[in-house]
């Protein structure tokens, strides 16, 4: 009576056991191996993937004895016999690699091993399950008993496949973004910040300016965990690894005063930030960017994670330089305009240098060539008294502009009468040159002089400069005048 209590209560256990419970008889499977181990066979994996169609020798091999209550609730099964008689739509699909991890323990002599497959409800649901396979106590030399446990984890696998397309749909909007994106670990920063103020910093700027190699050691510490595509493409790396490996060459000269703002913020507890700054390319060209800053959420007591952000602002730079240079120059001869040198005389009317020396300068016969050979001509003649003058201020920082239709100055502060005569005596010789080199009328200039020192107006050496160029063009025409009578 004993021994039938036992057995009673052993089927009773297994019947209500809350996991599925299988209760199996591979000795046929055993019997199996033995054949293929007799024919020679010694590798069961390559075995099986040489001859795939045994796996299903292997599967015919395992004879189920009985099954609990769980497991006709887990697989939608009326009972034992239906739930048998449909295996084949329970262990379906794509099991041949499940199916061989298994054989592989069992023919290893494994006999106690877990697996994680996929299984069917007989409703069609698909079910994850975690197996545990053993080999029951006493039954190791035939196997004609075994137990198996079926461990129904389809939420978990649900969860762990959003998670995982989650995490993916969030790398590669990082990957793929149309901005170029950093993650830093700025702690090594922090850290030095915090030992500065420990030691009892409390102005950081004046103490950056006293210790401009604490900047350079700040930077040292950034460390960078990762960057998407679009940061290669815009720093022209062919990897991850050339671009981290030569970041001296990305961030360089003009970067030491913009992280030595970046760090004043920080030291100010602005965490995030926006600002413009100058990188350069792998290939050397510079790139004009806007930055945003943060340190994460989750973050700000370590700082060690940083999303940088970076915008290439380059041609919208380019733009503004183009259309501030049209407001400054001439189009027509590239020098600067009217307005600028209005601007700058002002601001030498204001603070110098003196003294100041002023050319003035029209050209000579302007009027008569748009009369005969049209604006076109005329407009030829303007160019080229532009490519004469830029090419006379090479290497000068006088302000030389177009004032008027045919009327050029050339503001020259800090320079003497001396200079001025010389800066004279240059554009003409030019003249003569350009001349040579274009056929066709010639290039002409009256060219009017004038100095003064602080006790005078800027506006009255303009007046004298004018004064003294239409003395010089009244020279000009008498010349011409005697050149055609002697004609």
């Amino acid at each position: 009576m004993p021994g039938l209590l036992q057995e009673a209560d052993f089927e009773l256990l297994f019947d209500s056991a809350p996991i599925s419970l299988w209760l199996e008889d591979y000795s046929a499977l055993k019997t199996l191996f033995e054949h293929w181990r007799a024919q020679g066979v010694t590798e069961i994996e390559a075995h099986l993937r040489n001859s795939p169609e045994l796996i299903q020798q292997c599967a015919q091999c395992l004879q189920v004895i009985k099954v609990n209550q769980q497991t006709l609730k887990v697989f939608a099964a009326p009972s034992q016999k239906v739930l048998i008689e449909r295996l084949s739509d329970v262990f379906r699909g794509d099991m041949f690699e499940q199916m061989l991890l298994e054989m592989k323990y069992l023919w290893h002599g494994t006999l106690n091993f877990t697996n994680q497959t996929v299984n069917y409800g007989l409703d069609g649901r698909r079910i994850d399950v975690q197996i545990c396979v053993r080999v029951l106590q006493g039954h190791e030399a035939k196997w004609d008993r075994v137990l198996v446990s079926l461990e129904d984890v389809t939420e978990r696998e649900q969860a762990r496949r959003q998670l995982t397309l989650s995490e993916r749909y969030a790398r590669d909007l990082f990957d793929y973004s149309p901005v170029s994106l950093w993650v830093e670990d700025f702690s090594g920063v922090k850290h030095l910040l915090d030992e500065a103020r420990g030691l009892g910093i409390r102005d950081f700027r004046v103490f950056v300016n006293v210790h401009p190699d604490f900047v350079s050691r700040c930077a040292a510490k950034i460390n960078v965990l990762d960057v998407n595509q679009e940061t290669l493409s815009m720093f022209a790396a062919q990897s991850k690894e050339e671009l981290l490996g030569k970041l001296d060459c990305v961030f360089r000269d003009e970067m030491h005063d913009s992280f030595a703002e970046q760090l004043q913020d920080l030291w100010n507890g602005k965490t995030t930030q926006m600002r413009e700054v100058i990188n350069y390319s792998l290939s050397g060209e510079v790139i004009n960017i806007h930055m945003q800053f943060a340190v994460l959420a989750g973050h700000e007591a370590t700082w060690d994670m940083v999303l940088v952000s970076l915008v290439d602002i380059t041609a919208r730079k380019k733009a503004e330089a183009y259309l501030e240079y049209l407001g400054k120059h001439d189009s027509l001869t590239r020098l600067c305009n009217r307005a600028f040198y209005t601007d700058e005389l002002n601001r030498l009317s204001r603070k110098g240098p003196w003294p100041l020396s002023v050319l003035l300068m029209d050209l000579n016969g302007l009027k008569q060539i748009n009369d005969v050979e049209g604006h076109g001509a005329g407009d030829s003649l303007l160019r080229r008294a532009g490519e004469v003058l830029t090419s006379a201020n090479v290497g000068k920082a006088y302000c030389v502009a177009r004032i008027g239709g045919d009327e050029f100055v050339a503001l020259m502060p800090g320079c003497d009468a001396r200079l001025a005569h010389s800066f004279r005596e240059r554009i003409e010789s030019l003249i003569e040159l350009n001349n040579q080199y274009y056929p066709g009328q010639k290039l002409s200039m009256a060219i009017g002089v004038a100095t003064g020192d602080a006790t005078t107006s800027a506006e009255f050496i303009v007046g004298l400069a004018d004064k003294s160029m239409y003395e010089s063009k009244a020279r000009y025409y008498e010349e011409e005048k005697m050149e055609r009578r002697r004609g």
